[in-house]
């Protein structure tokens, strides 16, 4: 499967910056110790692959997903094979106490990078799962900041979200919030994050349910009027990597647009998705027609599709990767894009926030309305995008 040709590209961005870059590249891992945070998911195993091929003194990586960091060292047993240094996996929650006394036990890290995230905008239907994407995006990633000043990390990373550029929904929200508190723990170390693309097929997107109900011989649906930038896994990779390790305190580094990352309607990716297998879309008008009509029509090599207009929560017609009057750097690098920022932010809105949320988990008790008033006092420009339909809503 080519993913370039199925998400509308041509050409890799971001091969020459890599080629340009890569002896110091080379020069900082090979000398450094590397704890990746949220490892096993699709972007830190990307960023995990990256790290290892440049053959770390140390890598560790942590993830919850047990399974997926199974097959993480499955993939790069198999395509990378062996490094001299320390690799090493840990099946643990970075806001547990198993990671502090991991923390504890070892000599440090050069870098940690934190990919761990409550990436979905379904996951604001309800005030539990809205509470704890609060709790990683925004909770632990300051917490582990902690964690890597007090072992003496030279740099910290977090990865966030195009959606975190001008948010309409509380995943994007919660990660401009994220940036926020970067600025202030950039007072006391390094820190770099990236505004992300869409990750072409990575776990739980839409491109890599399409993969799912391929195997699953079920319908495929997709939006008509949503547009997207998509990168590959490798790109989201060295995107991470890059910015990590050659970003400035407080850079935000982002895929810039070109000809080669234009915006792709997913209606238009699911079509050259089902050409690329050797299938010919079939559109439905219904979810109920494309069910019933998938076992009659697969096995003469049409596929049931059902392509609507969003109607959900917090879903924008197109993304973007920065904002009016933030400071944009477009000439370091050919394929990157950089947002340069001052130490700016409101340290009042900031206490006021936090405090907000310990108070509400003390309680054990709090409301979807409650977390997304406080999210409107936090950022005054939030324009959240309420319709009172989800995701999981539709097929």
């Amino acid at each position: 499967m080519n993913v370039l040709q199925i998400v509308g590209r041509s050409t890799p961005i971001l091969a020459a910056d890599v080629e340009r870059h890569e002896a110091e590249l080379r020069r900082l891992v090979s000398g450094g110790r590397f704890l990746v945070i949220g490892g096993a998911g699709s972007i830190g195993q990307a960023v995990s692959r990256e790290i290892f091929k440049r053959r770390p003194r140390a890598l560790h990586v942590v993830d919850i997903s047990e399974n997926n960091m199974v097959e993480l060292v499955r993939d790069i047993r198999s395509t990378l094979g062996y490094i001299d240094g320390d690799f090493s996996t840990f099946a643990i929650d970075c806001g547990a106490r198993e990671f502090d006394a991991l923390m504890a036990s070892v000599g440090g890290y050069d870098f940690v990078l934190n990919l761990s995230a409550l990436k979905h905008v379904r996951s604001e239907k309800d005030p539990f799962t809205l509470m704890r994407m609060v709790r990683v995006n925004v909770r632990n990633t300051v917490s582990t900041i902690a964690h890597a000043r007090s072992k003496g990390a030279t740099k910290y990373f977090c990865v966030s979200t195009d959606k975190a550029a001008n948010p309409v929904n509380m995943m994007g929200a919660s990660k401009r919030i994220m940036e926020m508190f970067l600025m202030r723990e950039s007072l006391s170390m390094p820190i770099s994050t990236a505004r992300f693309a869409n990750v072409a097929f990575s776990d739980g997107s839409l491109l890599h349910g399409f993969n799912q109900r391929f195997a699953k011989q079920q319908p495929i649906a997709a939006p008509v009027d949503v547009q997207r930038y998509f990168v590959t896994p490798q790109e989201s990779g060295e995107l991470c990597l890059m910015s990590c390790l050659l970003g400035d305190n407080r850079d935000i580094f982002f895929p810039k647009m070109s000809d080669a990352l234009r915006l792709t309607r997913f209606s238009d990716i699911a079509v050259r998705y089902l050409q690329s297998l050797g299938y010919e879309p079939h559109p439905c008008e219904s979810e109920e027609e494309a069910r019933s009509r998938a076992s009659e029509l697969i096995p003469r090599r049409r596929w049931p599709c059902y392509f609507f207009t969003s109607d959900t929560t917090g879903e924008k017609d197109a993304e973007e990767f920065f904002m009016a009057g933030e400071t944009v750097d477009l000439e370091r690098f050919g394929g990157i894009g950089i947002v340069k920022h001052e130490p700016r932010f409101d340290a009042a809105a900031l206490e006021a926030f936090d405090a907000s949320i310990a108070a509400m988990l003390e309680h054990g008790r709090w409301t979807r309305g409650e977390l997304v008033d406080l999210f409107n006092r936090t950022i005054p420009e939030f324009r959240h995008l309420e319709t009172g339909k989800f995701l999981d809503g539709r097929m």
